[in-house]
């Protein structure tokens, strides 16, 4: 039985292969914290260069002003469409299916947050006592 450390662990590895596999870049860094059955998921530095040249473009008035909000639609459009595989990869984390997703990106961070809810509470071993 993995320890709530190892699933948070395996659930960032599972969501940076779907960022490298699907959406064709990895994030710099990823966070997952497992609360009961709720996986929030943080991901930093995951911009293409080109989605970065478009906010810059955006803040310094070279564009129609919409770069922010097409990053934004094209981000969730992706991700809704890579769900199942994205599914797939937390129930091996996990080994319990997801029953809901919420997604959004922060075109000025370019952070993204994933808050996935989980049919079960996976089963893993108590937390050692002092740890959060």
């Amino acid at each position: 039985m993995k320890s709530p450390g190892e699933i948070e662990a395996a659930v960032c590895v599972a969501v940076t292969r779907f960022e490298r596999e699907f959406m064709g870049r990895g994030p710099r860094h990823v966070d997952a914290h497992l609360i009961g059955n709720r996986l929030l998921v943080r991901l930093e530095g995951s911009l293409t260069a080109a989605e970065e040249w478009l906010i810059a473009a955006q803040a310094h008035g070279d564009t129609d002003g919409r770069g922010a909000e097409l990053l934004k639609q094209l981000r969730s459009h992706l991700v809704r469409a890579g769900r199942p595989i994205l599914e797939s990869l937390v129930l091996d984390a996990t080994g319990s299916p997801t029953t809901g997703m919420h997604y959004d990106i922060s075109p000025t961070t370019g952070e993204e947050v994933l808050v996935l809810t989980l049919a079960t509470a996976p089963a893993c071993r108590t937390r050692k006592r002092g740890q959060p």
